[in-house]
């Protein structure tokens, strides 16, 4: 076998093993994330919908806090209502979401019993247990103040 030969050997399955690991869950663009690739940042996971208008003023703050500290911590959303992918996606644009949002509601998934207030968050620490659940608003002060609490 030539040195090209097995290069090309290699490459092929060093990119047969990269397929091989699944995402654990998409967003609502079709992006795939694995939760072991999450620990290490905290992860905010914020419940809202279009019809919420603590939830509109609140976005803001989240996508503020999300560009602001990407090595400190995750946002993702769960868009309530979880309609279709088109439905959805025209959601996320209405709201100016600029964090991926879970295409389906994770709460099963983590063990988090799904909210029945909106706006609703979840604050898991790097470990990944659940931290603080906050019913209503936050702002990009209130989520730092609770990180800073630590676990």
């Amino acid at each position: 076998m030539s040195l090209v030969q097995k290069v090309l050997t290699i490459i092929l399955i060093l990119i047969s093993l990269a397929a091989c690991q699944r995402a654990d869950f998409h967003d609502a663009e079709g992006n795939g994330y694995r939760y072991s690739d999450l620990e290490g940042k905290w992860l905010i996971i914020n419940y809202w919908a279009t019809w919420c208008g603590p939830c509109i003023k609140e976005i803001p703050e989240l996508n503020e806090i999300s560009g602001r500290h990407p090595d400190k911590l995750n946002v993702f959303g769960v868009d309530f209502d979880g309609p279709n992918p088109e439905e959805m996606q025209a959601s996320i644009l209405k709201m100016g979401i600029e964090f991926p949002v879970f295409r389906f509601d994770p709460a099963l998934e983590l063990g988090l019993e799904r909210p029945e207030v909106l706006p609703t968050t979840f604050v898991l620490t790097p470990g990944g247990t659940l931290h603080a659940t906050l019913v209503g608003p936050q702002t990009e002060g209130s989520l730092l103040e609770i990180l800073e609490a630590g676990p």
